[in-house]
């Protein structure tokens, strides 16, 4: 080799060397001794019912003094208010209406550019632990946790390794209210007496009929608070006793709201409004990572979303924050300089009942737009019907006893839209859409709502037959042209029914008619199906009035795909249903073939569909029986719990509810039996 080569060749290995010397002092793993700590207490179905949030009747003293030790957020809010869609938000950091896990227990596939927060945190050397719930919508991928289970914990990280460890509380969970005596004793053995709440005192939202029964069950609600509080108190004293709090922050808040009727489940600030303190010690408390302003008692009452949450951790651990997260962070070195200016929330099915609203959030006032306002607000969850309160409240909607507030949730249909001042109206009872003083307001927030649903392309106007269609061609199903190009055109459908100006230049009638006309090709596959389910659906709800909309719907029975024809078929038995609410004979005789080879078809969402359309027959849905019997016994989804319920309330069977009868527990491991 010439004497020149051989200089630069040793010059060449002796600038690796240094750069690789330079690289192992700044990157991530090797720093990851000089990061914090960071614990999340995390607990279910609770609502800020705290005495730090001003609650009189809560007994929290434990997480009382971490606010007063740390900074108390007055407005963090979820995105959905239930827990598999808002946990897949909270880890990925995008909306659950973006990547299609929004609708309760569904599975989503994930594009491959989309990691979890603790795989950044693990390849910045974080050792990282849950115990134990997963819960996300979607498959955890296997690098996400270096422990997951009832045991995991951060005593089992390396030596000097900064950790990351959640630990879920589930004893707030709803089920946890209405659980068998023995287990409610159990969960809340721990109280003194002056810890146990009266339900004389308890305090009912207006919406509630107020009845023993139902404050029952708010004091229940307050004591398993009361219960969580001990277990948070366990986990910070092992902090305490390990020697790691000063070199740990820590995290305390509910996965969404209240799990009670009209909390859980909704859109109300009684479902999306949620409890947020962080404990950041003084070691850690620098103008660098932006947290000086963090000292004990601090109050902030900047907008937080959900999403925000997964930056605010790689922030906090000095890692970059990925593009595609659609939150921003509000703590650490990237915290974003301007505050958020709204916060959005969505629903979508919630257990075995499709429903599509949204909201926008802003410090004061909120909107919500009912997508099917067609629909009523109780529709009949068998998990939520178990709940007393509920039985009690559906109870009195039959005897005719309820009053003012007390009678909205039990309207047979919603309000287009929602508006209400959260300051002046805080259970949201008095809905201002109408007002014209409050037109302004309704503007914008309409505008914001458009505006998110655009920037996030928003999946709800899919029904959810076509988007697990698409989600069967590969990861990369969201980057669909022909599922975006439904996707807006189904949008643009609804905006007529929304927007004034729309409606004076767009014709309905001509609108559907073409859609619902168009011929399939190599150009529309799923996503034709999915433009003519949303055309008949809206021809048996919103545009149920259009002159032609019986011929529409008496063709579009005759469409190729099954998913089509069932949803016409049940939009043209309400469009002929008569006064009395009876289906006549001849709108049957169209039905029965089609219902029957619904049910019978191997798509659990065809069979949704199919025995959801039967079950809206009301009491001549007991004809069905013999078919409905079959599907559950062999039936894994949630199809079979809408089967359940026509069992139950026309073939004079038990209702069971098997969803959750744990807090950890999933559909595809409940066990179900035919109603006899």
């Amino acid at each position: 080799m010439p004497a020149a080569t051989l200089v630069r060749f040793v010059r060449r290995i002796g600038l690796l060397v240094f750069a690789a010397v330079v690289l192992s002092f700044v990157s991530p793993k090797a720093r990851a001794a000089d990061r914090p700590n960071i614990l999340w207490l995390t607990c279910e179905d609770m609502s800020a019912n705290l005495g730090c949030y001003g609650d009189q009747y809560a007994v929290s003293p434990t997480i009382d003094k971490l606010a007063a030790a740390g900074t108390r957020f007055t407005h963090c809010f979820t995105h959905i208010g239930v827990c598999a869609p808002s946990r897949s938000g909270l880890i990925t950091g995008m909306y659950p209406s973006s990547i299609g896990s929004q609708h309760m227990r569904s599975t989503t596939v994930l594009s491959p550019e989309i990691k979890l927060y603790s795989q950044y945190l693990r390849e910045a050397g974080y050792y990282c632990t849950n115990n134990s719930k997963t819960d996300y919508n979607f498959n955890a991928p296997k690098d996400a946790w270096d422990e997951s289970s009832g045991k995991a914990h951060w005593k089992n990280r390396g030596k000097d390794q900064p950790f990351f460890a959640i630990f879920n509380f589930t004893v707030t969970h709803e089920s946890q209210i209405r659980a068998p005596q023995k287990a409610y004793e159990r969960n809340t053995e721990r109280l003194t007496a002056d810890q146990r709440r009266d339900p004389a005192k308890a305090p009912v939202p207006p919406y509630f009929p107020d009845t023993p029964i139902v404050r029952h069950d708010i004091a229940q609600y307050y004591e398993n608070i009361t219960a969580m509080d001990y277990l948070v108190a366990d986990k910070l004293k092992e902090l305490e006793a390990s020697g790691l709090a000063d070199d740990t922050i820590v995290f305390f808040y509910s996965d969404h709201g209240a799990g009670l009727p009209r909390g859980k489940r909704w859109l109300y600030d009684s479902s999306l409004h949620v409890p947020l303190i962080v404990r950041w010690p003084e070691k850690w408390r620098n103008a660098a990572t932006k947290s000086d302003g963090l000292k004990p008692g601090t109050v902030r009452d900047d907008l937080v979303a959900f999403v925000d949450l997964a930056p605010t951790l790689l922030s906090i651990a000095g890692i970059e924050i990925p593009a595609n997260m659609q939150g921003q962070a509000f703590l650490g070195a990237a915290q974003a300089e301007k505050p958020r200016e709204y916060v959005y929330g969505a629903r979508d099915r919630m257990d075995e009942r499709v429903d599509f609203l949204r909201s926008v959030r802003d410090k004061q006032f909120k909107y919500i737009r009912n997508y099917e306002w067609w629909k009523p607000y109780s529709q009949n969850i068998n998990y939520m019907n178990e709940m007393p309160t509920m039985q009690e409240w559906r109870r009195l909607a039959a005897e005719g006893k309820l009053t003012g507030p007390q009678t909205l949730f039990m309207a047979p249909q919603k309000p287009r839209e929602e508006l209400y001042d959260c300051l002046a109206d805080p259970h949201e009872v008095n809905n201002l859409a109408g007002d014209p003083a409050h037109a302004a307001t309704l503007a914008r927030l309409r505008a914001a709502h458009e505006a998110w649903i655009d920037e996030t392309h928003d999946l709800g106007f899919l029904p959810e037959v076509s988007m697990q269609a698409f989600m069967r061609q590969g990861p990369r199903w969201r980057e669909n042209a022909e599922m975006q190009n439904a996707a807006h055109r189904i949008r643009a459908l609804w905006q007529i029914q929304f927007d004034p100006e729309w409606a004076k230049v767009h014709d309905p009638a001509s609108i559907i008619n073409d859609l619902l006309a168009v011929k399939a090709s190599r150009d529309y596959g799923p996503g034709l199906t999915a433009i003519r389910i949303r055309c008949a659906e809206l021809l048996g709800g919103a545009w149920r009035d259009l002159p032609r909309a019986n011929d529409m719907l008496l063709a579009a029975t005759r469409n190729s795909e099954l998913a089509v024809r069932i949803v016409a078929a049940q939009s043209l038995v309400e469009l002929r249903r008569s006064a009395d609410g009876t289906v006549a004979e001849s709108s049957l005789q169209l039905a029965r073939p089609i219902y029957a080879d619904g049910l019978k078809s191997d798509n659990p969402y065809v069979r949704h569909a199919a025995v959801l359309a039967v079950d809206a027959l009301g009491p001549q849905a007991a004809e069905f029986i013999p078919a409905i019997e079959p599907m559950i016994k062999a039936d894994k989804s949630y199809a079979a719990r809408v089967g359940e319920f026509i069992l139950a309330t026309r073939g004079g069977g038990s209702q069971k509810a098997d969803a959750e009868q744990t807090p950890d527990a999933k559909p595809k491991k409940a066990k179900r039996k035919a109603a006899k």
